[in-house]
Formats: structure tokens, C-alpha cells, sequence
């Protein structure tokens, strides 16, 4: 993402700019925007196509971005405490939209919206997940889901078929491990919160969305039947070792590169991890699937769990909040939607309602884009899941995070983890930090 472009010219000319670009700069009013980790490529990307488009098309801004890797979260929070944060607020999900807008941290969005026309030209469901207490505070930049990419060569080397239940999971799975290969590639090194990836596939597919829509709305306690045999059943597969024994020293990417070197069959991940398959896979003449994770024989077909990978906002107190609405209402163009998704998968499939103006590159995985029109189906008939970082309130989620290793390392129960769980979200509920739960 860092490209500085260095001119070689005159004395003369070099003291002429000397005088003259403080005034450029001064002509300008700075937005500023904290983001989190990206690749040195993508970095480039958000640089080429981001940054340097918007300050051509707004040459009343000048548009930053600071990157804050893993500490943005931490950051952020104290630096809207103190007043001195950002522009453009970043979050990493709707579920911590409430808590800020709670206290005041963030703008209200509904005159922008109005003003940029963001009511028609983003899908209703996201925006709901955006207000608190009836008013915008945040745009969702992305939405994803969860699903289980494989091996596609692997599994054609050994004759195995994709599996569409739990048993034939299990059934490939250990006969994987009888094959010296890691049945699920995973692993939290960079990455801690990866843990709750897990969790929310075994919530989903095997309790089920509506049971977890029930608990998410409070009609339901997180100690009910259908998380216990959810929960148990994840803890089964950390026992047999379908995570392998490297998990706690692999990141998301390494995990990743071990299915296409063949030593893992399968990775339960997220469609983010799209954008690695150039990568690990394309470049190595290699082929890669995806599918829907499967479910319970009760739940029926797959569950794509509908996951808002970050969110944008504005802060209450920020220098220049018409800057920060103009850098928003770009991300959400049709020419950033074609162009991101063209080189960087995964992380920019921005909500938009009509996406025939679009022009992506032929080049993208046509796995990406079924994966994406099935995603867009399940959102338009209500049929999707729920990603824990989407929907459930801050201090519960990060208890999921820390909690579900307790249970794999023996020093808790399934049944104690969910009471804890259940402890933190009635208390959240109570205090209204439950991000709003879409109507099924």
C-alpha cells in the first residue's frame, strides 16, 4: 500500500515547488481513515484504487490511510475516548457499532444517506444492522460468509466426493487422518478471534439458524439442548485431531498454503481467504472448491452464515465529517465494487443492491463469483446463518473467543462454557448492546 513517487528535476524548478505545494496542501482538507492489516499488494491496491481515485475525483480532500494492523480495535477505542481518533471509523463488525454509538462515539448517518441516495443502493438487511435505536451509524463494507473450501486436486487424486452431511464429514475426515492428512487446516497464531469461526459453523449447521435467531433475540438461552449437541460435537472433532496439532502456531494464511500442499484435505474458513487462491493454488496449477459447510441431517441443506467483516462509520467528533461521508459513498460505487473484486476477492463484495453496471475481471475464480450469487440468494430469501462477530454484543463474543479454547484444552465443559456465554449475553441484552437482529 506505501508508494511514494520520488521527481528527479531542477534547482529551480525544485525551489519553485518548495513555494508553492504548501498551498497545494492547504488548499485541501485531510480525511483521515485507520485500517487494519493488509499485504504489502493490497496495500498497493488501496493506494491505486481507493486513495489516489478519490483525491482525483475530490480534489477538495486529501484522503490518508493509516494502518494499524491488529491493534486498530484497541486503538480505535481509545482514541474516540479521547477525542483524537480518525475520520472514517473502522470497525471490525455491526457488533461493535452499538457500544460506540451508545456512547456517543459516532455520527449519525441518516442525512448523508439521504443525500447520497445510500437507502436505494444498499440492501435493506445491512442497513438495518447498521442503526441503534432507529438511527444509521454505520455502513457495512463487506459481507461474507462462511463455507468449507477443499482441495479439489487432492480429492480427485483419491477418488473422495465432496461431503453434503455430517456423517460423510466425518467419515472423509478420519479417513484422512488414516492418511496421514490434517482433515481441517486452521489455525489463530495472527489471529485469535479464528477460534469463533468454528463455533459459528457448528452453531449454524448443527443447532441451526432459527434456534440461534431465537437465542440471539433472547427467546432462546445459549445453555439450550441444540448448542449443547453443537458445542460437543466441535469439541469431538478438536479431540479426534481433525484440526491437527499445529493449530495454536499456524496463522489463517499458513493454514490456508497447508491444504494446497496436500498435507490438509479441507479448511472451514471464510470467503476471504479467496483472495489467497492465486496464490496457493492457480499459480501451483492446482484447483480449489467451495462449498456450503454441511449441516445436521435435521438443519437440511447447507447454512451460509451471513458475516459484515467490518463496518464504516463517522466519528462524532471528527475534523471533517463531509469528508468521511464523501470517502464512504465512494467505497460504495459500482467502479470501486468492479475494481476491488477484480484483484483483492473477498473483502470488498460491498452490499450494493443492483450490481448489473459492474464490470469484474474475467480473471476472478468463477468459484468466487457462484460462491457470491449463492450468498446473495440466501440474503434475498431470509435462508442464511449467523457469524458471531456479526450479531452477538462485544464482551460475549470476545468470551466465545477466549472460552471455546477451554473446552478443547479440557480445563472446562461444554456446559459451563455456554452458561458463561449465556451470563454475558443476558447482560448485554440488558444493557441494549445486542446489535439489532434481523427479522427472519
Amino acid at each position: 500500500m506505501e508508494r511514494r513517487v520520488f521527481l528527479k528535476t531542477s534547482l529551480a524548478l525544485t525551489a519553485g515547488t518548495v513555494l508553492t505545494s504548501p498551498l497545494l496542501a492547504q488548499s485541501k482538507q485531510p480525511v483521515s481513515w485507520w485500517y487494519e492489516t493488509a499485504t504489502p499488494a493490497n496495500q498497493r491496491h488501496i493506494q491505486e484504487l481507493i486513495i489516489d481515485k478519490f483525491n482525483e475525483q475530490h480534489p477538495e480532500y486529501n484522503l490518508t490511510v493509516d494502518y494499524r494492523g491488529g491493534e486498530l480495535d484497541k486503538q480505535m477505542r481509545v482514541a474516540l475516548l479521547s477525542g483524537t481518533g480518525p475520520d472514517v471509523v473502522y470497525t471490525a463488525g455491526p457488533s461493535y457499532v452499538a457500544p460506540m454509538a451508545q456512547a456517543g462515539q459516532l455520527l449519525a448517518l441518516d442525512d448523508y444517506a439521504e443525500k447520497y441516495g445510500w437507502n436505494d443502493r444498499i440492501l435493506p438487511v445491512f442497513l438495518e444492522m447498521g442503526r441503534y435505536e432507529g438511527t444509521l451509524y454505520a455502513l457495512p463494507k463487506t459481507y461474507e460468509t462462511l463455507g468449507l473450501f477443499y482441495n479439489k486436486s487432492l480429492f480427485d487424486e483419491h477418488g473422495w466426493a465432496t461431503p453434503t452431511t455430517i456423517a460423510e464429514l466425518e467419515t472423509l475426515a478420519d479417513k484422512m487422518l488414516e492418511a496421514n492428512i490434517v482433515p481441517f487446516s486452521a489455525g489463530n497464531a495472527q489471529w485469535r478471534p479464528a477460534n469463533e469461526h468454528y463455533v459459528t459453523i457448528a452453531l449454524n449447521s448443527i443447532a441451526g439458524p432459527e434456534n440461534v435467531h431465537k437465542a440471539l433475540t433472547g427467546e432462546l438461552p445459549w445453555t439450550a439442548e441444540p448448542f449443547v449437541a453443537a458445542i460437543t460435537k466441535l469439541n469431538d472433532w478438536w479431540q479426534k485431531g481433525y484440526f491437527g496439532r499445529n493449530y495454536f502456531s499456524l496463522t489463517i494464511e499458513q493454514a490456508f498454503a497447508e491444504m494446497a500442499s496436500g498435507r490438509a484435505g479441507m479448511h472451514p474458513g471464510g470467503t476471504w481467504q479467496f483472495q489467497h487462491l492465486p496464490t496457493y493454488f492457480t499459480s501451483q496449477n492446482l484447483e480449489a472448491g467451495f462449498v456450503g459447510f454441511p449441516s445436521a441431517d435435521e438443519i437440511g441443506d447447507p447454512i451460509f452464515p451471513l458475516g459484515v467483516g467490518s463496518t464504516f462509520s463517522i466519528a462524532a467528533q471528527a475534523q471533517n465529517p463531509d469528508g468521511a461521508a464523501a470517502v464512504i459513498d465512494y467505497v460504495f460505487s459500482d467502479e470501486l465494487y468492479g475494481a476491488m473484486n477484480s484483484v483483492w476477492q473477498g473483502e470488498w463484495n460491498t452490499p450494493l443492491r443492483d450490481l448489473s453496471k459492474v464490470e469484474i475481471s474475467g480473471e476472478v475464480s468463477p468459484v468466487y463469483s457462484a460462491t457470491m450469487e449463492e450468498l446473495a440468494k440466501s440474503v434475498d430469501e431470509s435462508e442464511y446463518g449467523y457469524t458471531t462477530w456479526t450479531f452477538m454484543p462485544p464482551a460475549t463474543n470476545t468470551y466465545l473467543v477466549s472460552g471455546i479454547e477451554e473446552v478443547w484444552l479440557g480445563r472446562t465443559t461444554v456446559e459451563d462454557f455456554l452458561a458463561q456465554l449465556d451470563s454475558r449475553f443476558r447482560q448485554e441484552m440488558a444493557e441494549g448492546k445486542v446489535p439489532a437482529i434481523p427479522a427472519r
